[in-house]
């Protein structure tokens, strides 16, 4: 498929993980993909990647807190091809620790990147595409930013506030030809996992009607629909994918 064929499309932490698998669906079906991730050695393998299966890439060392370099990477993506029609707010971490022994460092750390790193970056890329007329923004959200979960105050938060950006762009961005949507991923087995006990992961499996943890490559293609034009009357919704695990 080639859905996305010439699209600009911007994905942060498109190192691993979501991130990668999301890369590369949007280099499959025809994007010109801009990898931004924190290490440089990591881009370049996901640029890499992508070209490697005949996709189009480029890569940018971006950490999403540094809204300089946020402002940089984006003026040097618009000299380049004049536009970009996707952005996705994808770059997040986790720093658990229950209310009582939450650090300070640790709440403000999770919020910086993954709620202030949003704003950045689609704060910068709004301006452009408002000019342009159209764009996609689409941001991670999380099963835990609509349920809450043991340990994950500052996760939580963030990804409930990514959801109120979803909602309140969605509207706001709307009347400009620019749809905002936000994806909800449950349980992804990706790299974040590895540090948790398998005994842990067979309760999380136990916990989905599925009984097993989604792969990157499913939210990826969400993803991907969402920046197609097979998507252009969904505005503001935040689509959850999880395989079932809140019914």
């Amino acid at each position: 498929m080639t859905r996305l064929l010439d699209k600009v499309s911007l994905v942060t932490g498109a190192a691993q993980g979501i991130g990668l698998a999301t890369a590369l669906r949007f280099a499959r079906e025809g994007a010109i993909v801009i990898v931004c991730d924190v290490k440089a050695a990591a881009v370049d393998e996901a640029v890499r990647q992508c070209q490697a299966q005949g996709g189009r890439a480029e890569g940018h060392v971006l950490d999403v807190t540094d809204r300089a370099r946020v402002d940089a990477v984006v003026a040097d993506v618009l000299a380049r091809h004049g536009r970009i029609d996707v952005l996705v707010n994808n770059a997040g971490i986790t720093q658990d620790a229950r209310l009582q022994k939450m650090t300070l460092e640790q709440f403000d750390r999770v919020i910086d990147v993954n709620l202030r790193g949003v704003f950045h970056c689609a704060q910068v890329v709004a301006d452009a595409m408002v000019q342009q007329g159209s764009g996609v923004i689409l941001n991670a959200s999380s099963v835990v930013g609509i349920y809450g979960n043991y340990g994950q105050t500052n996760y939580a938060a963030s990804k409930f506030g990514v959801i109120g950006f979803t909602k309140t762009w969605s509207r706001e961005l709307g009347p400009k030809g620019i749809r905002v949507n936000a994806v909800a991923p449950g349980f992804i087995a990706t790299p974040i996992l590895h540090t948790i006990p398998d005994k842990v992961i067979t309760e999380m499996e136990h916990r989905v009607p599925l009984r097993r943890l989604g792969q990157p490559e499913e939210i990826a293609s969400v993803y991907a629909f969402l920046a197609s034009d097979d998507a252009s009357y969904i505005n503001g919704a935040v689509i959850e994918v999880s395989g079932g695990m809140s019914v």
